[in-house]
């Protein structure tokens, strides 16, 4: 019988330059945070080269010597990660010297998402970031490939004097139109959907966001017995997840769990999933997660509230949760405590930490609910289930006539019912 072999994970070599107004601290956490992404991609980390320099060398990223070194490395590895964007000649020069392919931090996200993403509104954005990011760097790709970049006379579908760059750059700004048109239809349709479930009486929605990797979508599947995608990898969640919090309580309330943030996320990326974010807009409330366990915390803390601030959800009500404490150090819970007041530390992997959240989520909607009674005719004992299903039915009484009921619910919900009942809803 053969032995089964594994074909081996392709190694990379990280790069990075260190420039002066960036800390020895914030300077780690980058590039741990790039060899964590290097991990999503599949990679394996085999070394990795830094270098402090006033800037970025304008024709290679590092310096002549690092480059002599960076290529000696390389010998060893597939690909070269670079802890920065770099522009499209940089990134060639570099390829030439050091032999191996390169991919830039924006390029390693990208990829990251373009393989993650599920849904059709997903793929969609994603692929217009991929083009946005490839286009500029057609030219440098045009040098490399020689003869086929000038221009020639018009044949087939290019126009007269049209270089294939230039074809290529058309079909990009064709294809991102097109792309943009979809998901301006796709948008519709979420509108569509979200009023629907605005509709819905005692509905409340919360919002989970925070780093990639904070531990949101373990968070997400123990708040709503969902069984949806967690991995210990970086942007393991992409797509928009809607479920309700389980068990269901009055009001009924919907939790959505968002793409992760990440410093220096591309920009390309904020704005193309803008939509995906929409939701920290449209909730009530937003549980800030925050991963417990990293002593960079406030880091994550910092990038977050950043984009919350870029999308115009600064002013959401929010609940700070700091998560995976069952991983941290020592002290770590009464530091945090006394830091941030308010805050709800836990893990989502304690039942009695998720059932003290839920509590809290329950409590920060119930605190707007109102009494009310109402009465329901017998002839209208059709109108019951829906009482019970929107409202929490405190006490009931039976009469000669129907049934008396004393609520607490949504204002909103309390004089749907009234109106369906035929009561008075100035009260």
């Amino acid at each position: 019988m053969m032995k089964e072999t594994r074909a081996r994970p392709a190694r990379a070599v990280v790069a990075a330059v260190q420039l002066p107004e960036v800390s020895d601290a914030e300077f780690e956490a980058s590039l741990g945070e790039l060899q964590q992404l290097a991990k999503t991609l599949g990679f394996e980390v085999v070394a990795r080269l830094t270098q402090k320099r006033a800037r970025f060398d304008p024709a290679a990223y590092l310096g002549t010597g690092k480059r002599e070194e960076l290529k000696a490395l390389a010998e060893d590895a597939d690909i070269i990660l670079v802890d920065h964007e770099i522009s499209p000649s940089q990134a060639r020069n570099l390829e030439k010297e050091a032999g191996r392919e390169v991919m830039d931090r924006t390029m390693v996200i990208l990829e990251i998402f373009h393989r993650h993403a599920r849904s059709r509104a997903a793929r969609a954005q994603v692929e217009i970031a991929r083009l946005g990011y490839m286009a500029p760097r057609m030219r440098e790709a045009a040098k490399l490939a020689g003869p086929q970049g000038r221009q020639r006379s018009g044949t087939g579908g290019r126009g007269a004097g049209e270089s294939h760059t230039e074809l290529d750059r058309r079909k990009i700004r064709d294809r991102i139109a097109e792309l943009q048109e979809e998901i301006i239809a796709m948008d519709a349709e979420r509108r569509t959907r979200r009023a629907r479930r605005q509709a819905g009486e005692g509905l409340a929605r919360v919002a989970l966001v925070g780093y990639t990797n904070a531990g949101k979508s373990t968070l997400m599947r123990a708040l709503t017995g969902s069984e949806i995608l967690v991995a210990d990898k970086l942007f393991a969640t992409l797509d928009t997840t809607v479920r309700a919090l389980h068990p269901e309580g009055k009001p009924r309330v919907l939790v959505s769990d968002t793409v992760g943030f990440i410093k220096n996320l591309p920009h390309e990326l904020v704005a193309s999933f803008k939509s995906t974010l929409d939701e920290a807009l449209e909730a009530s409330l937003l549980l800030h997660v925050v991963d417990a366990s990293d002593p960079g915390y406030l880091r994550q803390l910092e990038v977050t509230d950043k984009v919350l601030d870029e999308i115009g959800a600064q002013d959401v009500p929010r609940l700070l949760v700091f998560n995976k404490i069952d991983r941290a150090a020592a002290g770590t819970e009464a530091s945090l405590r006394t830091l941030h007041p308010g805050c709800f530390v836990m893990s989502a992997r304690r039942e009695s930490d998720v059932a003290g959240l839920r509590e809290a989520i329950l409590a920060f909607f119930r605190k707007d609910l109102v009494e009310a009674e109402l009465f329901l005719p017998w002839a209208a004992q059709q109108l019951r289930g829906e009482i019970f299903g929107s409202c929490e039915v405190l006490e009931e009484r039976a009469g000669n006539d129907g049934s008396t009921f004393r609520v607490r619910g949504d204002a909103g919900a309390l004089t749907r019912l009234k109106r369906a009942i035929g009561l008075p809803t100035a009260s």
